[in-house]
């Protein structure tokens, strides 16, 4: 029997509560999902995953005899959250396919196992642990997650086909853990099965695209999506695979987190087909927006004067700054070099606030209306020139020049 090294984590006090709890019917508890992947390979573990052979119901009934939340968060496929310390627990019961759709699968608990390691996707997804470090490995996941392999549990096609958004998941998988070469039973399935991708919902592919952009080098993977003839159906707007390769790389002499959103902008050809991408992913407006305002950059950022640029960092949120600057360098083939790195520190500057409002106009005998806005955008333009020197004082000065003019 292999064994997991002992974990921070599975001794937390928050988990050895859900743990107890759990046990507390007799029943054997076992860590699975992410938070084994993570650890073998010596990653942060984020989210823990266990399962039990207790039926749902059973499980709340466990949770709150100990005096824990449940919230059936996915009752009927057999998912109920735990909160323990604050910190949620997604606790599943075992389950076996009784019949796939291609979309989802409808399933039945049962206290195998095996038989609930074998539904699920890739082999080292099919692993679980006891509380003591017992490791249960039954299709050869550790090794492949050493050799980063991502392999199908069985016959990669029949997967597929039970839920299609296992073929993205393959793709994901292999960004995040993969190494090359990628399996060729797999590609070779999502080849074949690829025309599915359509009938599967935008959040579904959302959501696992969004994933794979978090990944350290999406670009290859992508391409590698694009060669096999896959990502002409799920993003047929990604054209500029190469802006997003150099994205990545200048995030990365910046010190910057991977910013999924951002990314996916980098891969689309502007702003006019942003809405046509989020309306069939149905990604939020705050995406949406986000997304369209990057795609919008000035050319030759590293070209403008200092005023320049900080006129156009106060008119900007530094999100939407940041991401402009970013996409400028990336189309413009930048590197982190001092010219762009003067330009990316600004994102950092909080630009001062204009010091008089239009009520000091109308104080001084101005007259509501369209002149009235005129004035006081010439008055924020004559400030920002001023390169946001002026104080109240000066600024209520020139605006009773300009009234008496």
């Amino acid at each position: 029997m292999e064994r997991l090294a002992n974990q921070p984590w599975m001794n937390a006090p928050d988990t050895r509560a859900v743990v107890e709890a759990l046990s507390a019917g007799g029943s054997e508890v076992r860590f699975v999902g992410g938070c084994l992947r993570d650890a073998l390979i010596g990653r942060g573990v984020t989210d823990i995953d266990i399962a039990t052979p207790d039926p749902p119901a059973r499980v709340i009934e466990l949770l709150e005899a100990a005096g824990l939340k449940a919230v059936p968060t996915g009752i009927e496929h057999g998912t109920v959250t735990a909160v323990a310390h604050h910190r949620p627990f997604e606790i599943t019961t075992l389950r076996h396919d009784v019949e796939t759709y291609g979309r989802r699968a409808k399933v039945a608990f049962t206290d195998d196992w095996v038989a609930d390691a074998a539904r699920r996707d890739f082999t080292f997804n099919a692993l679980s642990c006891t509380p003591d470090g017992k490791l249960y490995d039954p299709f050869g996941g550790r090794a492949d997650l050493a050799a980063g392999r991502v392999r199908f549990v069985g016959k990669a096609e029949d997967r597929i086909r039970e839920d299609v958004l296992r073929l993205l998941r393959f793709f994901r998988f292999h960004a995040h853990y993969g190494k090359p070469p990628p399996d060729e039973e797999a590609l070779a399935a999502a080849h074949v099965l690829a025309p599915l991708l359509p009938t599967l919902s935008g959040e579904r592919i959302a959501r696992e695209m969004l994933k794979l952009l978090a990944a350290p080098d999406p670009a290859s993977v992508l391409e590698l999506m694009r060669r096999q003839a896959v990502l002409i159906h799920v993003l047929p707007e990604a054209t500029h695979l190469d802006r997003l390769a150099r994205l990545v790389e200048i995030e990365g002499a910046e010190g910057l987190e991977a910013d999924p959103p951002r990314r996916l902008a980098a891969l689309l050809a502007g702003p006019e087909v942003v809405g046509a991408v989020a309306g069939r992913l149905r990604l939020s407006n705050v995406i949406r927006d986000r997304m369209d305002a990057a795609l919008r950059p000035p050319k030759a950022l590293p070209s403008l004067s200092p005023g320049e640029l900080k006129a156009l960092r106060y008119r900007l949120t530094a999100e939407t700054y940041r991401d402009r600057a970013l996409m400028a360098a990336a189309e413009g083939g930048g590197t982190a070099g001092d010219d762009w790195r003067a330009v990316f520190a600004l994102a950092g500057w909080q630009p001062p606030r204009f010091p008089i409002r239009a009520q000091d106009a109308l104080d001084r005998g101005a007259v509501p209306g369209p002149a009235l806005g005129r004035l006081m955008k010439e008055l924020e333009n004559w400030w920002i020139a001023a390169d946001f020197r002026p104080d109240r004082a000066a600024c209520l000065k020139e605006l009773a020049r300009r009234l008496e003019r």
